[in-house]
């Protein structure tokens, strides 16, 4: 199965937590944690946008595929 989703050392390494991104990426923390937890159907890419904004970051650095 493949697998895609957030990698949560990112948060760390820019000393976010999952409120405070939600907060500046102006998401809901249900759809983070779906993202974290790798429970999204589809993935959105201005979500992904904008988290990337927030941490100033490319999505290769917050994303890991997993074969």
């Amino acid at each position: 199965m493949k697998k895609l989703f957030l990698n949560r050392q990112s948060f760390r390494r820019k000393k976010y937590k999952k409120k405070k991104l939600k907060k500046h990426a102006n998401q809901q923390r249900t759809q983070l944690n779906s993202y974290c937890n790798n429970k999204v159907k589809r993935i959105d890419l201005e979500t992904l946008a904008k988290i990337c904004c927030v941490l100033d970051c490319r999505i290769e650095d917050i994303m890991e595929y997993v074969r």
